[in-house]
Formats: C-alpha cells, structure tokens, sequence
C-alpha cells in the first residue's frame, strides 16, 4: 500500500479531526578524530547531514484551516488544480482535503436521515440520494492515486540510483585505503569523494544505516593508514634531510675548483642525486633547496662566463657570414637578362668572396653549413651566367631565323586577291611573331621593317577592294528593293496564271542578284519573304472561297441523291485522313530538322508555310464535309 493509499480510507468515513503526522528522518552524524597533522584537514567532512523535515506544523495547521472551511465544489476544483500540476508530493493537503469533504457529506447524510426520520412511515428504510459531487470527487481521488502511484515509483528508482552512487563511492575509498603506500597521495581526492558522498541526498529507507555503516568504516580506515605512514614519514624526511646537506658541502666545494668544465658536470650529477632524494619535512624544504640552487648559480654563472667569451667572437663571425650568404641569395637572377648586367652581378659576388675571407670561424656547428650555403650560392650563379651565355646566344640565332621565315610566307602572301582567307593567315603570323623573343640589336629593325612592309602591301590592296565591293553591294541592295516594290504591287484580283509567272519573274530576278551590305541581309530576307507570303496567302484565300461556292453550287446539284451524297461523303472523309497523315509526317521531320546554316532556316520556313497549307486545306474539307451534313439532315 503506497503512501496516499495509506493516507486516505477507501470508504467514505471520516474522523471528526484530521489527523496531521509529519515525516521524520534518522540523522546520521558520526564525526571521526584523526590525531595526525595531515588528517585536520579532513575532519570536519566525515560527517553526513540528512534531508530536512517536511513543512512546520504551523503551516500544515494553517493549511487544514483553510480545506475544513471550503465547501464541496471548493475541494472539487483544488483537488483539480493539484492534479492538473502534477503535484504529487500534496498527498497530505489531498487527504485533509478528504476529510474535509467527507466531514461535508456526512453532514448532509445525517441531515436527510433525521429529516426522513420525521417524514417517513413506520418500518421505512433510509436511501440517501446519489450525490454528483461525491461521484466527481471520487474520481479525482483515483487520479490522484494514479499519479502519485507514478511518482512514487520514479522516486524509488531515484533512490536506488543515489544507492548506486553512494556504493560506487565507498568501493573508491576502499581502493584508496587497500593502497597503503601511497595514502598520502589521495588526501584531495578523498575529500573530495566524500564531498560526493555527502551532496547524494534520498537512498532507500532500508540501506541508510548499512550504506552510512560501510562508509564510516572505509574512512576510519583510511585515517588510520594516514596516521602509520606519517610515522614512516618523519624518519624518511630525517634521512632525505641529512643526504641534501652532504649534497650542499660537495656543491660548496665545486665554487672553488679551477676547472669550470669539470664542475659543471659534477654539480649535473649532483642534481641528479638530489632528486633521487626524497622529500624532506615541510619547515626545512625551501631552505635547503634556496641553498643549493645558489650553490649550482655560481658554478653554472663561472660556465657561462667561460663560453660566453668564446661565443661572442664566433657568434659575430656568424652574423656577418649569414649577411653575406642572404646578401648573395637575394640577388634574382631570373631578373638579369643582358650580359651587361650579369657581368655587374659577376663584380658585386667577388667582393662579397674577398670579404668572406677576412672574416674568422664562426662556431662549429654554424661555420661548416654557412661555408656549403655560401659556396653553392656562388655556384648557382656562375652556373646560370654560362647557361644564358650559352643559351641567349643560341636562342638569338633561332629567332632570327623563325622571324626570317615569317616574312618570307608574309612576302608570299602580300599579293594575294583572296583577301579573306589571305587576312586570316597574316593576322596568325603577326600573332606568332609577337610570340618569338628578340634578335641580335644588329638585325632587330631589319627583320622588323621587312616584316611590316609585306603586311602592309597586302591591307592597302585589300582596304581598296573593300571600297570596290561596298560600292556593288550597295547598287544590289537597291535592286533587291525593287523586286519587293514590285511583289507589294501584284494587284489583289489578279489571275491565277499572273501570279504565278509575276511570283517566278521576281524570284529569277532576286536570285540574280549579288550580295548586299551584311548588317542588312536579314532584314532585307525577311521583307522580301514577307512579301512573297502576301501574295500567296492573298491567291490562296481567292481560290478557297472560288472551290467553296463550286462546291455549293455542287451540292445544289445533288438534290436528294442519297447514294450520290454518301459517296462525295467518303470521298472527302478519305481526303481529310490522307492530309492528316500528311500533317503528322512534316510535324515529324520538323521535330528532326538541324538548323545551322542560311539554307537550313530557308529549308525549316519552306517546311513550316507548307504545314500549315496542309492545316488549311484540312480546314477547307472539314467545312465541305459540314455543308454536306447539313444538305443531308434537310
């Protein structure tokens, strides 16, 4: 049975007065003395405080006056507001909210029994009538019950967790105690382990006593191991003690010895066997080692002094060897291009070698690599002056000679009447020109001025050409003018072997014509197709409306012959599925056409204008196959 369960009676009885109990808790308190300088620090964390007590009696007293006053729909609607909060810890409030209730309904049951008593028959049983409110707040108790259930069981889980925890902690410390040697290395952490301890708050009611037991007892065990080894301690810091002032004397004595190299070493060894020692007691740790470290200061400052004075000479010897080597590898040698300026550079580098030569060694490990550094530098760039002798030389000749054979194919060219083609190729060889390096100064403006000289015969021949050709397309341009004035002047009624041969003359006539200014050839096309289409579209709607009235006229003629209607029915039918047909076919190859030339979009409009001829035609029967339905339904 949970606490609520407990808390509240399953029958609807109540006590005249409820019945108030606060929760109580054990207090562990058991504080461990440890005798030992080393344990005080810890002593006053050996103790563990429990969880405070619940609410004060004056408050839960206050808390009872306010339900015993409210009524029964007052208690309905706090028990709601309670369970809608979630607040299953207001167990206590829930149950004096019972009482309250039930005090209240017990009332009013006596009241209806003493008035039943005075109104009812002899031998008449008592029913109390059903009551909606106890009905309502009777589900809220088992909702209630419900949720606390629930957290209930989330606060054991709590508890059991925070066992864990507690036990986890304990089997640390009983680690730490197992390692006696080494207990003094875990003072921090023990406290601080039970300072863990001590923040795990709620366990099971049932391990307190057990848990708080094992942790007592691994603590006294630790503080008594604290206590044995402080013994040892302090006959181990009176040995340490002695050992690091025999140290001292030896190190006093090597301030005095002549060979500075000697003693430095011995006083290296000495530091050696003074951290082999152990620790000494805490009151001579600072004194003793202050001693010694002034002790190894003048030995190792009387070192210093020593190769400081030879370093110095070695080091400016380096310094000014390393100025050289950077003086010397900062010259860019990429960046000469004339033999003048190698020689310069040549002079400058057999300054900085004489100079090298003055200077001394620099140290051991620096001279050697400086030396290597220095000497390469030097033979980069001898080595890169007789490669660009060699090479510039070389490739002077070869330019010449590529230069030569440009203006020899320029020559060739310069008289040529095909001025496209030819202006191509002399754009290509003044671009390939630009792209051969220089020629010795005695044959630079030579070769230059011949090159020019072809270049320049061949684009004043074409620059008059030009002039010839734009004269000619201008007089085409104005002629094909004419054949589209004359196409916009084919009169509308005009017969139908006129247009034809009007059409065929003026495109004759066009073909024959030569080019026109490139900036209006397009436009000057689509005038002239423009036209074209005028006529034709005019024609054709003259000779569709001439085949209409012929078939009106037609049909007049048939009167009520049926056979006779039926076959001019199938006959056009068949004609407008042959044309469909026909329809689907140029759709088809126009899905496949590839445009890329003149010819092509002349091809692609020619297909395109006889689509949608076939289109018309399509229309023109479909009307014709109407006009014979209707003949037909009258």
């Amino acid at each position: 049975m949970n606490e609520l369960e407990k808390a509240l009676p399953d029958n609807g009885s109540v006590n005249p007065q409820p019945a108030i109990q606060a929760e109580s808790s054990s207090t562990e308190n058991d504080v461990q003395q440890c005798e030992p300088a080393m344990c005080n620090a810890m002593a006053n964390d050996q103790a563990e405080t429990p969880e405070s007590e619940d609410k004060s009696a004056d408050d839960t007293n206050a808390a009872q006056h306010k339900y015993f006053e409210m009524t029964k729909d007052e208690l309905i609607s706090s028990l709601q507001n309670i369970i809608d909060a979630k607040e299953a810890n207001r167990h206590k409030e829930v149950a004096m909210m019972k009482q309250a209730f039930y005090i209240l309904r017990n009332a009013e049951l006596e009241a209806e029994a003493m008035k039943f008593a005075e109104e009812a028959e002899d031998g008449a049983n008592f029913v109390s009538a059903p009551d909606p409110c106890e009905a309502r707040f009777k589900d809220l108790l088992a909702s209630f019950r419900e949720m606390r259930n629930l957290f209930l069981e989330e606060e054991e889980k709590r508890r059991l967790e925070n066992l864990a925890k507690k036990n986890e902690i304990i089997d640390k410390l009983k680690a730490i105690a197992a390692d006696i040697d080494n207990i003094n290395l875990y003072i921090t952490e023990v406290r601080q382990l039970q300072e863990d301890f001590k923040a795990i708050a709620e366990i099971p009611a049932g391990a307190v006593n057990e848990t708080w037991k094992n942790y007592q007892t691994v603590v006294e065990q630790i503080f008594d191991c604290l206590k044995m080894n402080k013994e040892l301690r302090d006959l181990d810091f009176k040995r340490n003690l002695a050992i690091k002032r025999d140290l001292i004397e030896q190190a006093r004595m090597l301030t005095s010895e002549e060979d500075v190299i000697n003693a430095f070493k011995k006083l290296q060894a000495l530091h050696d066997l003074w951290r082999e020692a152990g620790p000494v007691a805490k009151e001579h740790r600072e004194e003793i080692w202050n001693e010694f470290k002034e002790l190894s200061t003048v030995i190792n400052k009387r070192h210093q002094d020593y190769f400081e004075a030879r370093k110095e000479a070695e080091q400016t010897n380096e310094a000014a060897k390393t100025a050289i080597c950077e003086e010397i590898e900062a010259i860019d040698i990429d960046a000469i291009k004339t033999f003048a300026a190698f020689e310069e550079t040549t002079e400058t580098i057999k300054k900085m070698q004489a100079r090298w030569k003055e200077l001394g060694f620099a140290s051991r490990k620096a001279n050697n690599a400086l030396f290597t550094r220095f000497r390469k530098s030097c033979d980069n760039f001898f080595a890169r002056k007789a490669d660009f002798f060699s090479r510039t030389k070389e490739e002077l000749a070869s330019n010449l000679e590529k230069k030569t054979a440009l203006c020899e194919r320029a020559e060739a060219l310069q008289n040529s009447t095909d001025f496209k083609k030819t202006a191509e190729e002399i754009v290509a060889l003044q671009a390939e020109w630009k792209t051969i390096g220089s020629v010795a100064r005695k044959h630079s403006d030579a070769i230059w001025q011949r090159f020019m000289t072809a270049c320049n015969t061949f684009f004043d021949a074409r620059k008059k050409d030009m002039a010839s050709r734009r004269h000619e397309e201008n007089e085409n341009l104005a002629a094909k003018r004419l054949v589209i004035e004359a196409l916009k002047a084919i009169p509308a009624d005009a017969g139908r072997q006129q247009v034809i041969e009007t059409l065929k003359e003026q495109q004759t006539r066009w073909n024959s014509i030569g080019h026109v200014p490139f900036k209006m050839k397009d436009k000057l096309y689509e005038e002239y197709r423009n036209a074209q289409n005028a006529v034709r579209e005019n024609f054709d709607l003259r000779e569709s409306r001439a085949r209409m009235n012929r078939f009106e006229e037609q049909l007049a003629g048939l009167s009520n012959d049926e056979r006779r209607m039926a076959s001019e029915r199938n006959k056009l039918t068949r004609a407008i599925e042959q044309k469909r047909n026909e329809l689907k076919t140029f759709e088809n190859n126009l899905g496949f056409l590839n445009i890329k030339s003149k010819e092509g979009n002349s091809m692609l409009r020619e297909m395109e204008r006889r689509t949608q001829r076939i289109k018309d035609d399509i229309k023109e029967l479909e009307q014709k196959l109407a006009m014979l339905n209707n003949k037909a339904d009258k």
